[in-house]
């Protein structure tokens, strides 16, 4: 008998991030980076310990309190942006610090060149969750 088996990619996918403290991570992803939570509901034993964020059209990123927050340096989560230079320049602004890494030559803002074209900037979220973003030019 063989069996029936459905790809993946027919199938929409949502990034679930860590964080130790829903209420500090809810200050930081709504009121830093501008995300508006689309729903909330619990993580585990919290009872309103996740929230659900929209980008690019449609639920992207769960948010949920858990003992494993911020236990990866690997990058979480990229946005692709048109215009890199103005959203690091308003997400500054608002106090989101980018990081540098040693073995990268990074502008005063932090962007660097990506591997293949392009530039590309990271940040991290208060538990230290790793995310990128990235524009073609």
């Amino acid at each position: 008998m063989t069996e029936w088996f459905m790809p993946l990619s027919a199938y929409h996918l949502r990034t679930s991030i860590a964080v130790s403290d829903i209420h500090e991570a809810v200050a930081f992803y709504e009121g830093k980076l501008g995300l508006q939570a689309l729903q909330s509901g619990p993580s585990a034993s919290v009872v309103d310990g996740s929230r659900v964020y929209g980008s690019g059209g449609g639920p992207a990123l769960n948010v949920y309190q858990s003992g494993t927050a911020g236990k990866t340096p690997a990058t979480l989560a990229t946005w692709y942006v048109d215009d890199i230079d103005q959203i690091v320049d308003q997400l500054s602004s608002v106090g989101v610090e980018f990081i540098r890494y040693e073995q990268l030559d990074h502008d005063p803002k932090g962007i660097t060149a990506r591997a293949g074209g392009g530039r590309i900037a990271w940040f991290q979220d208060p538990d230290g969750n790793t995310f990128a973003l990235e524009a073609d030019v």
